[in-house]
């Protein structure tokens, strides 16, 4: 944790769970159990993973049996749905999955929600829900946490085993609706600024603005994600960099979203003029650098934002330099001793 003010600010990671080129499912499923075990050691508090769907460079749809999958190989880290796309499912069934982690993982899970589908029109239509289900979000929210309270004496319908767990809830967003919803239930928000930066501030002003402490949070806890590459010289991070901007720049230029890719030297002989500056707004809370400039860049991040937690994000391609960034970012920010 890293000091801001007289309060430690927390760091934690969101892993998509990428499938590389020339790997498989099976290898980003264990590359994400491997990292999760270097995240405890180096004392980050949780990772996070994402629901998507239809997407061949991802691993992660099956969210649950994902975190199952960290949890069985972990001891002490957090493991955060981050998030369960709340809209794909009904209620019963996500308390149902996420009530059988409490039980295998007791006091590690936390369930962040999220109101878009996460995915195409297409699989939104396999997925067999309707097209307005994101309308009942907030009411969907309050049912989902009614089937974590502990059982009445008579009461009819269960979702065990998750009655009494008590799962945290967390709101996820990138817009201003979830901001507000958090602050009205007086949840946890995390807002999902390395993909989409623009109402970051504004969402945090709304949530503290309209947040009402409830039976889980008394005060207000915001998030904040950022993309991060931490290497051994600045250039050694601008290079690893590569392989994420190449993932933006294929879905911005050809709607495509494969396997991450290696990194190249010069990411200007790939993108056009157009999506370098498309990419550049959606990445614009990014931090790639050495030592000093990540230091430096989450540093001034805290401050701008007064986080309490910072959600990092990390897509580099090759194994032992991705597991390095979290290492230096462990080293730079005081969780561990260099």
């Amino acid at each position: 944790m890293t000091e801001k003010g007289n309060v430690m600010t927390k760091l934690s990671v969101l892993d998509l769970v990428r499938i590389k080129q020339g790997g498989d499912a099976r290898s980003a499923l264990d590359d994400t159990r491997d990292l999760a075990a270097h995240l405890e050691r180096w004392n980050y508090g949780r990772i996070w993973i994402s629901e998507h769907h239809n997407a061949s460079g991802i691993a992660s749809a099956a969210t649950a049996l994902v975190l199952a999958h960290i949890g069985a190989g972990t001891s002490t880290i957090r493991l955060a749905a981050g998030g369960i796309m709340l809209p794909n499912h009904a209620p019963y069934v996500i308390a149902e999955q996420f009530g059988t982690l409490a039980q295998l993982f007791p006091g590690r899970v936390d369930l962040g929600l999220g109101r878009a589908p996460g995915t195409d029109q297409m699989a939104v239509r396999a997925l067999r829900r309707p097209p307005q289900a994101s309308d009942s979000f907030p009411q969907d929210v309050i049912e989902l946490q009614a089937y974590f309270e502990p059982s009445s004496p008579g009461q009819r319908l269960v979702a065990a085993p998750a009655d009494g767990t008590e799962v945290p809830l967390i709101i996820l967003g990138s817009s201003l609706f979830g901001a507000a919803l958090a602050g009205d239930l007086g949840l946890p928000y995390a807002f999902a600024s390395h993909f989409a930066p623009d109402l970051l501030l504004d969402a945090l002003r709304i949530y503290r603005e309209r947040f009402k402490p409830s039976k889980q949070m008394a005060r207000p806890y915001a998030m904040v994600g950022v993309n991060v590459v931490a290497a051994d010289t600045d250039y050694e991070a601008r290079r690893l960099a590569t392989s994420q901007q190449k993932s933006f720049a294929d879905l911005l230029q050809h709607g495509t979203s494969g396997p991450l890719e290696p990194p190249i030297n010069n990411i200007d002989d790939y993108w056009s003029p157009r999506a370098k500056a498309q990419a550049g707004r959606l990445l614009a809370r990014s931090v790639v650098g050495g030592l000093t400039i990540v230091k430096e860049g989450l540093e001034a991040l805290l401050q701008e934002t007064s986080a309490d937690e910072l959600i990092l994000v990390s897509d580099v391609y090759e194994r032992a330099a991705r597991l390095r960034s979290f290492e230096i970012v462990a080293s730079v920010m005081g969780l561990t001793t260099p």
